[in-house]
């Protein structure tokens, strides 16, 4: 059984170094997760520099997460600083080989770190974190050119081996997905063309494993703003964040599910097991 773990961090540096209350329930949640013993642990929105983690982030990492390898992208010119970046650890009992792509997508989306795939011996595992479309939706053309590209991506990928890709797709797929549908149609991530565009993708021979497991249930959700502090108290929350397998190997999922953050607004972790 392979044990994975896909979680927006939202910055590594703050998560792991800060001495604020929103640092500590962080590092709550980054002690729950070395619980798990996972084999993958993805990362994503890392905000770490471009030449990467420091000595210490690395020495921090390790003492959450002894025994594991790192691989990381991070944002770097013409893109901006200290901005988006992805992470993977993985056991060093494992073996896997990094494949550095770009999609060709527009603006700087391709230097923004956020795209990260490691080959396995029988499966492809791919990490990202897709661009936001951001307030008035005025990146929404350009993330419709990311998500066709990143669907033609995984189906070339899914081609040569099964292919485990996760991350915040920053999109949610159904009405079922968020609390409040109706107010969100015109909103970044609930927009008809990002809806459309990740059904797109798992047209392509992909299978979302959360519904998968758990059907049409209502109510269980992977992010919750911050800007209101009663989001999460009062679950008007999205789900966002997900763990999407090769269609061929959806019978292999034995569990799809969020990770209890806590009281820690934002991203909430998520699990799949699986028999590979």
């Amino acid at each position: 059984m392979a044990t994975f773990i896909s979680w927006n961090i939202d910055s590594i540096n703050a998560a792991l170094t800060s001495t604020s209350a929103r640092a500590a329930l962080s590092q709550d949640v980054l002690r729950k997760l070395g619980t798990y013993d996972a084999d993958i642990i993805a990362i994503q929105e890392t905000k770490l520099p471009s030449e990467g983690p420091s000595q210490k982030h690395m020495e921090l990492l390790a003492d959450y997460f002894p025994g594991y390898k790192i691989e990381w992208l991070s944002s770097a010119p013409p893109a901006k600083k200290g901005y988006a970046g992805t992470m993977i650890l993985y056991k060093e009992s494992l073996t896997a080989q990094r494949l550095n792509k770009k999609l060709g997508a527009p603006e700087t989306m391709d230097d923004e770190g956020r795209l990260l795939t490691l080959e396995f011996d029988n499966f492809y595992f791919v990490n990202v974190y897709t661009p936001n479309s951001g307030d008035g939706l005025k990146r929404l053309e350009q993330r419709q050119q990311w998500d066709a590209l990143y669907a033609d991506y995984l189906s070339e990928l899914d081609k040569k081996k099964p292919v485990i890709a996760c991350g915040d797709f920053n999109v949610a797929h159904k009405e079922i997905d968020l609390a409040n549908p109706a107010s969100n149609h015109f909103s970044a991530g609930f927009t008809d063309q990002e809806r459309q565009g990740f059904t797109n993708l798992l047209a392509k021979g992909f299978t979302d494993s959360f519904r998968f497991v758990h059907g049409d249930v209502k109510s269980i959700y992977s992010w919750w703003g911050q800007r209101i502090k009663s989001s999460k108290i009062n679950n008007s929350g999205w789900r966002i964040d997900y763990f999407l397998v090769s269609d061929r190997i959806k019978e292999k999922i034995k569990k799809s599910e969020m990770i209890d953050s806590g009281p820690r607004q934002d991203h909430t972790p998520i699990l799949l097991e699986i028999q590979l």
